[in-house]
């Protein structure tokens, strides 16, 4: 028989699959002997039922009412009793952290009787008033579906006729009145009452918590994180503490060290006489944590030392929820904290000094995208004069845009190209969509706990939060600075997370500190902590890392910069970015050339301009492979547009000129090259075959490139590439006219000339042939950009503008392919051709020069498929380098877990 329900006293964080993230760390602080309310955890099992069937699992309400019985003999109090009522908090908690993205419903198990209970045994009229507004409002927006703007507005207008600038300043009677407001707006909006049935407000709320893993703001925050849209959800039901109880009571949340910057210390925020929704929400302005130590000195002793418990225990930054009860501490939730990158990687250093984790852990609790964001430069305010106001560094970065005050014309303003930044006076869960959208976000309320500040943190999201300075009119979509400056939507600002601060116009850019260290190995003072960590994290993987890897360079100055970077060679140096500039005259030459002199005349002309580019590559990399691949584009590229000459044509005619010459001349060149779609015709290899003399300029400037390099000492290691090659045949004829050339070379210069000759396997025909392909190719290199395209027959240039965003929001894939391997399809190619390939020669060394071979995510694909390096553009080095070193940890662990 399928068990639905569990006490926090049977469970521990091992079972996050089963009682989500909140429910496994709620039993393990209960295990630690922690003070947690009790309570008993629904599973993730009971919500997938939930959905599969339709309607609750069998056995779950027998189960949750057994575990009811037990919190009520633990309490002393039974759910709906009228004297002094057990009331019941029912909180969501997936596997992976979601903040905000589904429901919470508070104090349930009020009714208009027990409420009256409530107010006579805590000996307040205005907690029990209070707590009673909280739950028909929540549970008329989230259970029963109300718009939660209603019950917003008439919380507004209430203070606004009694002049309060908060909700703490509305007595007993104000609340008890606005109860009674939110049960008419309940009755006309959905034509039901409020239950006053308490057994009846549990059941609808673990419902509706079930329901809300399937909300949009929850799909789409699942979406831009990755997570799987089949877990489910857990519930968590608990017994009720307040801090809503009066000026003994409050509730905040509290970090154990700086999820910004990970130095140490407690970080938090604190309310006094609020629960914990009032902290996260941004509603009120909270105190730091550290004003608790003055309000409630023997509470703040305690809280200290339950967190160093549990980051002890965790070995981890802690994210904790408590709540004060008239002066008795209660822990409310733990869960590992969501972090900056610069904290992700100071963190891992600090606790591996610590001993409470090894260097290996810490590597592995850094990513590539959070180094390529420490990577991402930094405002330049040196010139641009004072910020218009300042507020908490949430989550740092820089970032410009056009300010605007609502999520719906962020998004819109960004599916149209233009960057943004949402302001608001406090975000919420609907405002993910615009959160995604912006740039960056500001808010002038909220602390560094609040939802704009957690959620912005877990996204990378640049944000600066409770920036009081400033008045914020969400209606008038403006906001006023503390001098009077008006900022009107459309109007652009520059956010600077780390700082805090908030600027006018268009700030400047400057290299971040860890860019300059990965240029040149020098610091900044001040920044050195966090170029140390990065510094540590890359050397740690340095070491353990089986992936060469490379990167994709086509100048001298972008292989000596790779270099820098750490790149083990240049793994797709692409020959057709030489034939730009003023050389694509000689390109012209020779495509229009009417006889085998002429073209040759052309190609003598470019052969001395090849050499030289490949000498100055070569020296740059020397020592180190040099992967050259062969012309590659269609010859028309080369030429101009084609309507571009017939306008010009049409132009001189309509005047009574005649058609310059060459124009007529070119015109008829690009009709006759002409090809409705040039990514699947004249190109690659097949250039090679139909142009006489191609091949063999580039394989000679290659070869007397080395020549030049041996003569003058060097070391030069370069590798020729065969692109698009479908058929073993093409790379036959290739390779021997490869190895004619630089048989001539060698003769000529006196010196061992020698290259490997290899392919790309970009086409699923190679991929399917590739063990008779391996018989003449001596190394392997994926071109995973125009795979992906022949497999799943996408015109990249066309289709990420025309339907790939519908395809992300309806979910066909998660992310794009050209991001991320699709490992189903075209990483099933590539497995094929790996093991193929090696079976024809075993010492085939392969490799991926497209775009994915920076991908985070891909890189420890292309670890478990067996290749031997990754190569990507310079600046993507150092993140393949340190995901590297975290695929191998993972196939480390993975060996000995099995």
């Amino acid at each position: 028989m399928v068990r639905y329900v569990y006490d926090f006293t049977e469970g521990g964080r091992e079972m996050a699959g089963l009682l989500g993230g909140k429910g496994s760390n709620l039993a393990e602080m209960t295990r630690l002997g922690l003070p947690v309310p009790p309570g008993f955890v629904i599973t993730t099992d009971a919500c997938r039922a939930f959905f599969t069937t339709g309607g609750e699992p069998a056995g779950m309400s027998r189960e949750v009412s057994d575990h009811l019985k037990a919190v009520e003999k633990a309490a002393g109090r039974r759910l709906g009793q009228r004297d002094d009522p057990l009331l019941l908090s029912v909180r969501s908690g997936a596997r992976f952290s979601m903040p905000g993205m589904m429901e919470t419903i508070l104090d349930i198990g009020l009714n208009d009787d027990s409420v009256l209970g409530l107010a006579k045994v805590s000996g307040s009229e205005r907690f029990a008033w209070d707590s009673y507004r909280r739950l028909v409002q929540m549970f008329g927006s989230t259970v029963m579906g109300v718009d939660a703007r209603l019950f917003e507005r008439a919380m507004a207008e209430l203070k606004d006729r009694r002049g309060a600038r908060d909700d703490v300043h509305l007595d007993a009677g104000d609340l008890a009145g606005l109860v009674e407001t939110y049960k008419t707006v309940i009755r006309r909006e959905t034509g039901q009452d409020f239950p006053q049935s308490p057994a009846e407000q549990l059941r609808r709320a673990i419902l509706a918590v079930f329901e809300s893993w399937n909300g949009e703001r929850a799909r789409l925050y699942r979406r831009r994180e990755h997570i799987p849209d089949d877990l489910g959800t857990a519930v968590s039901v608990q017994r009720m503490v307040f801090g809503n109880l009066g000026p003994d009571s409050g509730s905040g949340v509290a970090f154990t060290r700086d999820p910004a910057t990970g130095r140490p210390g407690l970080y938090g925020d604190y309310l006094p006489n609020a629960q914990g929704e009032d902290v996260v929400a941004g509603i009120r302005n909270t105190v730091p944590l550290g004003e608790l130590e003055r309000l409630d000195p023997e509470s703040y002793a305690r809280l200290r030392a339950h967190m160093e418990t549990l980051e002890r225990h965790y070995r981890d930054l802690c994210d904790i929820e408590f709540t004060i009860e008239r002066g008795t501490l209660w822990m409310l939730q733990t869960r590992v904290g969501k972090r900056t990158a610069e904290a992700a990687f100071a963190l891992a250093a600090a606790l591996a000094d610590e001993g409470l984790i090894t260097p290996d852990e810490g590597l592995a609790r850094v990513s590539g995208d959070g180094l390529a964001r420490l990577m991402f430069p930094r405002f330049d305010t040196s010139e641009h004069g004072d910020p218009l106001a300042h507020g908490l560094p949430a989550s740092p970065g820089a970032a410009v845009g056009a300010a605007v005050f609502h999520s719906a014309e962020a998004v819109r303003r960004a599916a149209a190209g233009e960057k943004v930044v949402l302001v608001r006076q406090e975000t919420n869960p609907d405002d993910l969509p615009g959160m995604i959208a912006a740039q960056a976000v500001l808010t002038s309320r909220g602390g560094k706990t609040s939802h704009a500040a957690v959620v912005a943190r877990g996204m990378g999201k640049v944000c600066v939060c409770g920036a009081e300075e400033l008045t914020v009119d969400t209606e008038a979509r403006r906001f006023t600075a503390p001098d009077g400056t008006v900022v009107e939507e459309g109007t652009v600002i520059s956010v600077d997370g780390s700082a805090g601060a908030v600027y006018p116009g268009s700030v400047p850019l400057a290299d971040s500190a860890v860019m300059r260290f990965l240029e040149t190995g020098g610091t900044d003072e001040g920044a050195a902590g966090v170029v140390d960590s990065v510094a540590r994290a890359l050397a740690r993987a340095d070491t353990v890392r089986r992936l060469e890897v490379r990167a994709n360079a086509d100048t001298p100055e972008d292989a000596a910069r790779a270099r820098r970077f750490g790149a083990q060679g240049i793994g797709l140096c692409r020959t057709e970015h030489m034939f730009l500039g003023e050389r694509r005259k000689l390109v012209e030459e020779m495509i229009l050339a009417d006889s085998d002199v002429e073209r040759e005349r052309a190609l003598a002309a470019l052969l001395p301009l090849q050499r030289r580019d490949f000498a100055a590559i070569l020296e740059a990399m020397d020592g180190l492979p040099v992967t050259i691949r062969l012309l590659d584009p269609p010859l028309h590229e080369f030429l101009p547009d084609r309507t571009d000459l017939a306008v010009r044509i049409a132009a001189a005619e309509a005047r009574g000129d005649l058609p310059a010459a060459h124009d007529a001349e070119l015109l008829t060149a690009v009709n006759r090259m002409h090809e409705e779609n040039p990514m699947l015709g004249l190109r690659g290899v097949r250039l090679g075959l139909v142009v006489p003399g191609l091949v063999a300029m580039q394989v000679r400037a290659i070869g007397e490139a080395v020549a030049e390099r041996l003569r003058a000492g060097g070391a030069p290691r370069a590798e020729i590439m065969v692109p698009l090659v479908g058929d073993v045949r093409e790379l036959r004829i290739v390779r021997d006219e490869v190895r004619r050339v630089l048989a001539e070379v060698s003769e000529e210069s006196g010196l061992p000339v020698d290259c490997p000759v290899g392919t790309m396997i970009e086409l699923p025909r190679a991929a399917l042939t590739a063990g008779r392909i391996a018989e003449e190719a001596e190394f392997f290199s994926f071109g995973t950009n125009d795979l992906t395209q022949t497999t799943w027959g996408f015109s990249r240039d066309d289709v990420e503008a025309e339907f790939f965003s519908a395809y992300l929001d309806k979910g066909v894939f998660p992310v794009s392919p050209f991001e991320t391997i699709d490992r189903d399809g075209v990483g099933r190619l590539v497995t094929i051709a790996v093991a193929e390939g090696r079976a024809a020669r075993p010492d085939l060394k392969i490799g991926v020069c497209g775009e994915h071979g920076g991908d985070p995510e891909s890189v420890h694909f292309f670890h478990s498929a067996g290749l031997d390096y990754v190569s990507c553009s310079p600046f993507r080095v150092p993140v393949a380098r340190l995901e590297a070193g975290r695929a191998a940890l993972e196939d480390v662990e993975g060996s000995d877990s099995r």
